[in-house]
């Protein structure tokens, strides 16, 4: 599956924004609404004092108009053509006109247009609704107030202007603008203005980005170590080493010191508890007094002659079963079992308790072999050390003693089922355990390990479970036997592992199994001579067993155990 990309690292299925994106982000925000706002403020007075200074002009150029207009009246009483002084009166006004909507007119009191002058030929003054404009008007007329500003609209738009009657004609002349011819210039100022905006806040972005990341460039290694913290589980310390000396450092300078402070912590505490806690502990941030019905497989090595060696080596026998469990514990680990108590010399594993993918029960047949491997291996490194010595001298009888003492040898015995896994004892104190018959199962077979001469015996239960996942197991049946305590018999089986030994050892067992089931069917003739013919260690045991009689009646094979 291919890696999906994300513009940003996730918490579960939440995003974590950088601490200097929100910043970045709600700088410019405020930046930017700063700007546009002040602008358009700026705009919007200047546009009131562009109106303002436009109604000055347009008085003056009203007063213009009104002069004229008295002319136009006088010459017009002796030529008594008053189209020609109206005519004129629109030339006059014409030469005003500076914006593409400016306007002119002269209105009698009943509405009458007189003249009319605009710098749009395509506005026809009699199109618009000027009835209110006239009325406003003639109200201030009969208020006694002859001049003044007015609005009124217009298909085009609102008008502003100024208004003064003139008692001659006796009409009232209008000079007005447009209001988007004044404030078109405006909104050019303003979108250029913005345009600098945008492009002076795009480049100072940018500079902020490159600012920012410096400046947070120690929040981004923390972040990147906390990221692979999450990923792994684990806690780490973040590299500080080129670290401005600001309080971020000093944060991720205190969280390294919290950081070791809890792995030496979790280290200690994961030597004295099993990996499947220590792992639940940290996920789930506790332990509680808990535990179910598992299916596990239960793992169980002793150490062979444990009281012979503890006279014999003292409180030396400590530093000797560390060199032992210090390998042991880490085969078992390897093969995916947890350590579930130290009991002396013996040792309680558990297979199952995590999830691994693999067997439970391969897992542990090889682990078993794993352990008499390494308890081999320190075996034949005491006998090259005694080798050694007795090249210079022959060892005394003290060192004779020790040596024996050293030698050590174990046996593993392993049973699995329905067990209890869980923490029990109080709040005060609490220990993992796992309880059930196939955990004391499991310490019986480890028993009969010294009975039977081998190093490791399993149960069905682990034959067939073993046997689903691989071939590189044959389980050679051993006995049936039926330990103190129990009603049933239970068949126990050798693990042969056909890549630790060779053919001509395999042929041997299959000749022992040939000689087992004429033992159980009561031939113990033939028996006899298998047993006698594969050389086995475990033969033994049943040639003093079976000596030269015969089966007795009812014989069920069955060995009945008069101890645990």
């Amino acid at each position: 599956m291919s890696a999906r990309h994300t513009f940003f690292q996730h918490a579960g299925s939440t995003p974590i924004i950088p601490i200097s994106a929100k910043i970045l982000t709600i700088f410019i925000t405020l930046i930017l609404l700063s700007n546009f706002m002040t602008n358009f403020m700026s705009l919007q007075l200047s546009q009131r004092q562009i109106i303002n200074l436009t109604n000055t002009v347009l008085v003056d150029r009203l007063k213009e108009l009104y002069t004229n207009a008295g002319s136009q009246y006088q010459l017009a009483s002796f030529s008594h053509d008053t189209d020609a002084a109206f005519k004129a009166l629109e030339v006059t006004a014409s030469r005003d006109f500076t914006l593409p909507n400016s306007l002119a007119v002269g209105i009698d009191r009943s509405g009458k247009i007189l003249f009319r002058a605009c710098a749009n030929r395509n506005i026809s003054w009699p199109n618009w609704n000027y009835d209110a404009v006239l009325t406003e008007l003639n109200d201030n007329y009969n208020n006694n107030i002859m001049e003044g500003s007015l609005r009124f609209a217009s298909p085009s738009g609102e008008y502003f202007g100024v208004y003064k009657y003139q008692k001659d004609w006796n009409c009232f002349l209008i000079r007005a603008e447009l209001r988007k011819d004044t404030q078109r210039d405006t909104y050019r100022v303003l979108g250029i203005i913005s345009l600098v905006i945008i492009l002076l806040t795009t480049g100072f972005l940018g500079i902020g980005v490159v600012m920012f990341n410096r400046l947070f460039e120690s929040i981004k290694k923390i972040n990147e170590s906390l990221y692979a913290m999450q990923a792994s589980s684990r806690l780490s310390l973040i590299d500080i080493s080129k670290a401005p000396n600001d309080d971020i450092t000093y944060l991720a300078a205190s969280f390294n010191a919290l950081s070791s402070t809890i792995n030496n912590l979790l280290g200690i505490f994961q030597k004295f508890v099993s990996k499947d806690v220590v792992a639940k502990a940290y996920e789930e941030h506790t332990i509680a007094l808990e535990g179910n019905q598992r299916e596990l497989t239960i793992l169980f090595s002793d150490i062979k002659g444990f009281t012979y060696r503890t006279e014999t080596l003292g409180n030396e026998i400590i530093d000797v079963l560390n060199v032992h469990y210090n390998r042991v514990i880490h085969r078992v680990h390897e093969q995916n079992g947890v350590i579930g108590s130290i009991i002396g010399d013996a040792i309680l594993a558990i297979f199952g308790t995590q999830k691994t993918g693999t067997v439970k029960s391969k897992d542990a047949v090889e682990a078993a072999w794993e352990i008499t491997t390494v308890t081999a291996e320190l075996r034949k490194k005491m006998i090259g050390r005694r080798s050694e010595i007795e090249k210079s001298r022959r060892l005394t009888e003290a060192e004779e003693r020790v040596f024996n003492a050293v030698l050590l040898d174990v046996g593993v015995g392993i049973d699995g089922g329905n067990v209890f896994y869980g923490n029990i004892g109080s709040e005060e104190h609490m220990a993992n355990t796992v309880i059930g018959d196939n955990v004391n199962s499991a310490s019986r077979l480890e028993g009969l390990t010294r009975i039977y001469h081998l190093p490791v015996i399993v149960s069905s239960y682990i034959r067939d479970e073993t046997q689903a996942e691989t071939d590189r197991y044959h389980f050679y049946e051993i006995d049936t036997v039926q330990v103190k305590g129990k009603t049933e018999g239970k068949h126990i089986y050798f693990p042969f592992d056909t890549q630790r030994f060779n053919e001509d050892e395999e042929q041997r067992y299959l000749v022992f199994e040939n000689g087992l089931n004429a033992y159980y069917k009561g031939d113990w003739s033939s028996a006899r001579t298998h047993f006698l013919k594969c050389g086995l260690d475990v033969a033994q045991l049943f040639l003093d067993r079976i000596g030269l009689g015969q089966a007795p009646e009812e014989w069920s094979g069955i060995w009945v155990m008069a101890t645990k």
